[in-house]
């Protein structure tokens, strides 16, 4: 696995994996209802030119193995880790943690002082390990349905 900068031929790999990631990986921590509103939130209004626009418009590194994209994440604004996601199919094998240590890492030769991120109920393990803290537990609401996630942050 590698990870590189995002170029605008990974749009559709990575509306991919950010369906499947929902989908299957958060199923086990959401409900239908909620999984069909988040994944709504990124597709049902967006073409692949929107997506690919949102990744360009802020830092966005790509995880590839054998040439496909397995992972993104987005660095926006030089402080806050947005659009961590990784397919299903290579879970587990430290994808996840190796994009937020870049994203980290990126944050900090930008300059932040801290690093922040909303983190679904999926992912707010991997953001600990990391040393990320909660600072409010969230509910937005999503197309008309709540969701719980967790604004967490990391000092750098």
């Amino acid at each position: 696995m590698k990870l590189r900068a995002y170029v605008d031929q990974d749009a559709a790999a990575t509306m991919s994996v950010f369906e499947r990631a929902i989908r299957i990986t958060a199923s086990r921590d959401y409900t239908t209802e909620q999984i069909n509103a988040w994944v709504s939130t990124g597709l049902d209004s967006l073409d692949a030119l929107t997506w690919a626009a949102a990744r360009a418009a802020a830092v966005t590194i790509v995880a590839v193995e054998d040439e496909q994209v397995v992972g993104f994440s987005d660095l926006v604004d030089g402080s806050l880790l947005d659009m961590l996601f990784v397919d299903p199919d290579v879970s587990r094998r430290g994808i996840g943690a190796a994009l937020v240590g870049r994203i980290v890492c990126l944050a900090r030769k930008g300059g932040a002082c801290t690093l922040e991120t909303y983190a679904s109920l999926t992912s707010r393990p991997l953001f600990e390990r990391f040393g990320f803290v909660i600072v409010d537990r969230c509910t937005p609401v999503v197309r008309g349905v709540a969701m719980t996630n967790f604004k967490m942050r990391l000092a750098l």
